[in-house]
Protein backbone atom coordinates (compact mmCIF):
# COMPACT_ATOMS: atom_id res chain seq x y z
CA UNK A 1 0.00 0.00 0.00
CA UNK A 2 1.10 3.54 -0.76
CA UNK A 3 0.42 5.71 2.34
CA UNK A 4 -2.67 7.84 1.81
CA UNK A 5 -3.78 5.94 -1.29
CA UNK A 6 -6.75 3.65 -1.80
CA UNK A 7 -6.25 -0.07 -2.31
CA UNK A 8 -7.07 0.09 -6.01
CA UNK A 9 -4.78 3.12 -6.57
CA UNK A 10 -1.88 1.34 -4.85
CA UNK A 11 -2.56 -1.77 -6.94
CA UNK A 12 -2.69 0.29 -10.15
CA UNK A 13 0.64 1.84 -9.17
CA UNK A 14 2.28 -1.57 -8.69
CA UNK A 15 0.92 -3.08 -11.92
CA UNK A 16 1.64 0.12 -13.89
CA UNK A 17 5.24 0.18 -12.66
CA UNK A 18 5.70 -3.45 -13.71
CA UNK A 19 4.33 -2.69 -17.17
CA UNK A 20 6.47 0.40 -17.78
CA UNK A 21 9.69 -1.22 -16.57
CA UNK A 22 9.12 -4.12 -18.96
CA UNK A 23 7.96 -6.98 -16.74
CA UNK A 24 4.91 -7.26 -19.01
CA UNK A 25 5.89 -6.29 -22.59
CA UNK A 26 3.31 -4.90 -25.03
CA UNK A 27 0.89 -7.59 -26.15
CA UNK A 28 1.16 -9.57 -22.91
CA UNK A 29 -2.12 -10.93 -21.56
CA UNK A 30 -2.19 -10.07 -17.87
CA UNK A 31 -3.33 -12.39 -15.07
CA UNK A 32 -7.07 -12.43 -14.50
CA UNK A 33 -8.89 -10.75 -11.60
CA UNK A 34 -8.78 -13.88 -9.45
CA UNK A 35 -5.01 -14.22 -9.85
CA UNK A 36 -4.30 -10.56 -9.08
CA UNK A 37 -6.64 -10.77 -6.10
CA UNK A 38 -4.74 -13.78 -4.76
CA UNK A 39 -1.29 -12.31 -5.50
CA UNK A 40 -1.89 -9.02 -3.71
CA UNK A 41 -4.48 -10.23 -1.18
CA UNK A 42 -7.05 -7.66 -2.30
CA UNK A 43 -10.68 -7.85 -3.39
CA UNK A 44 -11.61 -8.46 -6.99
CA UNK A 45 -13.45 -5.15 -7.05
CA UNK A 46 -10.16 -3.41 -6.18
CA UNK A 47 -8.51 -5.25 -9.07
CA UNK A 48 -11.26 -4.13 -11.45
CA UNK A 49 -10.85 -0.50 -10.40
CA UNK A 50 -7.07 -0.73 -10.79
CA UNK A 51 -7.43 -2.15 -14.29
CA UNK A 52 -9.86 0.66 -15.19
CA UNK A 53 -7.31 3.22 -14.03
CA UNK A 54 -4.61 1.68 -16.20
CA UNK A 55 -6.96 1.53 -19.17
CA UNK A 56 -7.67 5.24 -18.71
CA UNK A 57 -3.91 5.85 -18.95
CA UNK A 58 -3.87 3.77 -22.18
CA UNK A 59 -1.49 1.18 -20.75
CA UNK A 60 -4.08 -1.58 -21.00
CA UNK A 61 -6.95 -2.67 -23.19
CA UNK A 62 -9.54 -5.27 -22.26
CA UNK A 63 -12.09 -7.49 -23.92
CA UNK A 64 -14.58 -10.04 -22.51
CA UNK A 65 -13.35 -13.66 -22.60
CA UNK A 66 -9.83 -12.47 -23.44
CA UNK A 67 -8.92 -10.32 -20.47
CA UNK A 68 -6.56 -7.38 -20.24
CA UNK A 69 -3.41 -6.94 -22.31
CA UNK A 70 -0.61 -4.39 -22.47
CA UNK A 71 -1.00 -1.80 -25.20
CA UNK A 72 1.92 -0.74 -27.49
CA UNK A 73 4.14 1.88 -25.88
CA UNK A 74 3.23 4.54 -28.44
CA UNK A 75 -0.34 4.48 -27.10
CA UNK A 76 0.65 5.07 -23.48
CA UNK A 77 -0.27 8.45 -22.07
CA UNK A 78 3.23 9.59 -21.17
CA UNK A 79 1.90 12.99 -20.09
CA UNK A 80 0.04 11.31 -17.24
CA UNK A 81 1.76 12.05 -13.92
CA UNK A 82 1.71 8.42 -12.79
CA UNK A 83 2.98 7.04 -16.09
CA UNK A 84 5.81 9.57 -16.12
CA UNK A 85 6.78 8.62 -12.58
CA UNK A 86 6.86 4.94 -13.53
CA UNK A 87 8.80 5.75 -16.68
CA UNK A 88 11.37 7.65 -14.63
CA UNK A 89 12.07 4.63 -12.43
CA UNK A 90 12.27 2.13 -15.29
CA UNK A 91 15.63 0.40 -15.93
CA UNK A 92 16.34 2.37 -19.10
CA UNK A 93 17.05 5.61 -17.27
CA UNK A 94 19.11 6.99 -20.14
CA UNK A 95 16.13 6.76 -22.50
CA UNK A 96 13.98 8.65 -20.00
CA UNK A 97 16.56 11.40 -19.46
CA UNK A 98 17.12 11.78 -23.19
CA UNK A 99 13.39 12.01 -23.83
CA UNK A 100 12.92 14.74 -21.23
CA UNK A 101 15.92 16.64 -22.57
CA UNK A 102 14.60 16.50 -26.13
CA UNK A 103 11.30 17.92 -24.90
CA UNK A 104 13.18 20.75 -23.18
CA UNK A 105 15.22 21.53 -26.31
CA UNK A 106 11.99 21.84 -28.28
CA UNK A 107 10.10 23.98 -25.75
CA UNK A 108 12.26 25.93 -23.34
CA UNK A 109 14.43 28.21 -25.53
CA UNK A 110 11.44 29.81 -27.26
CA UNK A 111 9.39 29.86 -24.05
CA UNK A 112 12.18 31.85 -22.40
CA UNK A 113 12.34 34.27 -25.32
CA UNK A 114 8.57 34.84 -25.07
CA UNK A 115 8.87 35.23 -21.29
CA UNK A 116 11.46 37.97 -21.84
CA UNK A 117 8.94 39.85 -23.96
CA UNK A 118 5.70 39.15 -22.11
CA UNK A 119 6.38 38.62 -18.40
CA UNK A 120 4.49 40.61 -15.81
CA UNK A 121 6.12 41.98 -12.66
CA UNK A 122 4.52 39.20 -10.60
CA UNK A 123 5.73 36.51 -12.98
CA UNK A 124 9.24 37.93 -13.00
CA UNK A 125 9.26 37.98 -9.20
CA UNK A 126 8.32 34.28 -9.21
CA UNK A 127 11.16 33.42 -11.62
CA UNK A 128 13.70 35.47 -9.65
CA UNK A 129 12.64 34.00 -6.31
CA UNK A 130 12.96 30.42 -7.58
CA UNK A 131 16.40 31.19 -9.00
CA UNK A 132 17.50 32.75 -5.72
CA UNK A 133 16.17 29.81 -3.70
CA UNK A 134 18.14 27.42 -5.91
CA UNK A 135 21.34 29.19 -4.94
CA UNK A 136 20.43 29.29 -1.25
CA UNK A 137 19.20 25.68 -1.00
CA UNK A 138 20.94 23.59 1.65
CA UNK A 139 19.68 20.18 0.51
CA UNK A 140 19.17 18.31 -2.75
CA UNK A 141 15.34 18.22 -2.43
CA UNK A 142 15.22 21.98 -1.77
CA UNK A 143 17.36 22.73 -4.79
CA UNK A 144 15.50 20.45 -7.18
CA UNK A 145 12.10 21.81 -6.06
CA UNK A 146 13.32 25.36 -6.66
CA UNK A 147 14.78 24.29 -10.02
CA UNK A 148 11.44 22.85 -11.13
CA UNK A 149 9.59 25.98 -9.94
CA UNK A 150 12.04 28.13 -11.92
CA UNK A 151 11.36 26.38 -15.21
CA UNK A 152 7.60 26.13 -14.70
CA UNK A 153 7.49 29.84 -13.85
CA UNK A 154 9.18 30.62 -17.16
CA UNK A 155 6.56 28.59 -19.01
CA UNK A 156 3.82 30.56 -17.26
CA UNK A 157 5.53 33.85 -18.08
CA UNK A 158 5.71 32.92 -21.77
CA UNK A 159 2.06 33.90 -22.12
CA UNK A 160 1.20 30.81 -24.15
CA UNK A 161 -1.88 29.09 -22.73
CA UNK A 162 -0.82 25.66 -24.03
CA UNK A 163 2.56 25.68 -22.32
CA UNK A 164 1.20 26.11 -18.80
CA UNK A 165 -0.74 22.82 -18.55
CA UNK A 166 2.01 21.07 -20.50
CA UNK A 167 4.55 22.18 -17.93
CA UNK A 168 2.38 21.00 -15.06
CA UNK A 169 1.94 17.62 -16.73
CA UNK A 170 5.69 17.01 -17.03
CA UNK A 171 6.49 18.42 -13.58
CA UNK A 172 7.32 14.98 -12.18
CA UNK A 173 9.60 14.28 -15.15
CA UNK A 174 11.48 17.52 -14.54
CA UNK A 175 11.79 16.64 -10.84
CA UNK A 176 13.40 13.30 -11.67
CA UNK A 177 15.73 14.86 -14.23
CA UNK A 178 16.87 17.65 -11.91
CA UNK A 179 17.49 15.24 -9.03
CA UNK A 180 19.72 13.18 -11.30
CA UNK A 181 21.59 16.17 -12.76
CA UNK A 182 22.12 17.83 -9.37
CA UNK A 183 23.56 14.61 -7.95
CA UNK A 184 25.88 14.18 -10.92
CA UNK A 185 27.05 17.81 -11.12
CA UNK A 186 30.23 18.59 -9.21
CA UNK A 187 30.26 22.29 -10.15
CA UNK A 188 27.06 23.68 -8.65
CA UNK A 189 28.32 27.24 -9.05
CA UNK A 190 28.41 26.86 -12.82
CA UNK A 191 24.91 25.37 -12.85
CA UNK A 192 23.66 28.25 -10.73
CA UNK A 193 25.32 30.87 -12.95
CA UNK A 194 23.67 29.36 -16.01
CA UNK A 195 20.26 29.72 -14.36
CA UNK A 196 21.07 33.25 -13.23
CA UNK A 197 21.94 34.20 -16.83
CA UNK A 198 18.49 33.05 -17.94
CA UNK A 199 16.83 34.99 -15.12
CA UNK A 200 18.81 38.15 -15.90
CA UNK A 201 18.04 38.16 -19.61
CA UNK A 202 14.35 37.52 -19.07
CA UNK A 203 14.26 40.32 -16.46
CA UNK A 204 16.04 42.72 -18.84
CA UNK A 205 13.66 41.72 -21.66
CA UNK A 206 16.37 40.38 -23.95
CA UNK A 207 14.64 37.52 -25.84
CA UNK A 208 17.60 36.47 -28.01
CA UNK A 209 19.97 36.46 -25.05
CA UNK A 210 17.45 34.53 -22.93
CA UNK A 211 17.10 31.95 -25.68
CA UNK A 212 20.88 31.55 -25.94
CA UNK A 213 21.21 31.27 -22.16
CA UNK A 214 18.75 28.38 -22.15
CA UNK A 215 20.68 26.67 -24.95
CA UNK A 216 23.83 26.90 -22.80
CA UNK A 217 22.04 25.41 -19.81
CA UNK A 218 20.62 22.55 -21.88
CA UNK A 219 24.04 21.84 -23.40
CA UNK A 220 25.48 21.63 -19.89
CA UNK A 221 22.75 19.18 -18.86
CA UNK A 222 23.39 17.10 -22.00
CA UNK A 223 27.05 16.96 -21.01
CA UNK A 224 26.21 15.76 -17.48
CA UNK A 225 23.98 13.01 -18.86
CA UNK A 226 26.66 12.02 -21.38
CA UNK A 227 29.33 11.77 -18.67
CA UNK A 228 27.12 9.54 -16.54
CA UNK A 229 26.63 7.21 -19.50
CA UNK A 230 30.37 6.92 -20.05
Amino acid sequence: MIPGSSVHASLANEIGLRIVRGDYPPGTILPNEAKWSETFNVSRSAVREAIKMLMAKSLLASRPKIGSWVEPKERWNLLDRDVLAWYATAPDREMFLRTVQEFRHIIEPEASAFAAIRHSDEQMAEISQACREMGEAATLPERTRADTRFHLAILRASGNDLLVPLGVLIESALDHLFVFVTRETSDQRRAQSLHEAIEKNIRLRRPAAARNAVHRLLANTDEVIGRSRR
